[in-house]
């Protein structure tokens, strides 16, 4: 059977997709989006690194074990950074609706 992931390694493959999903989440912020869900442990890190995010502030519970947090920038962003094995099947929708304006 091939794998996609074979000829390059599932770890290189991983940072690929994780890299480009923070260029995303950057150039998003970039266009203006303050409010952010990442979800996978790997991808929050690699899109609170590229953000430049260095501290930030905890907010309420999305679902136990993951809270919306606040960077603590002057012009703050809303991040929810989740691991793949927390949350509820309704996370998502569930933590925009938790999020305080």
């Amino acid at each position: 059977m091939y794998s996609i992931s074979r000829p390059h390694g599932r770890e290189h493959v991983g940072h690929v997709i994780e890299s480009a999903l923070a260029e995303i989440a950057y150039g998003l912020v970039n266009a203006g989006a303050r409010r952010l869900i990442f979800a996978g442990g790997e991808t929050s890190s690699a899109a609170v690194e590229r953000l430049g995010v260095r501290a930030l502030r905890i907010g309420p519970t999305i679902d136990p074990g993951v809270p919306w947090t606040f960077s603590l920038d002057k012009d703050p962003l809303a991040l929810a950074l989740k691991s793949g094995n927390f949350g509820a099947p309704d996370f998502f929708t569930s933590a925009f609706n938790k999020l305080p304006n």
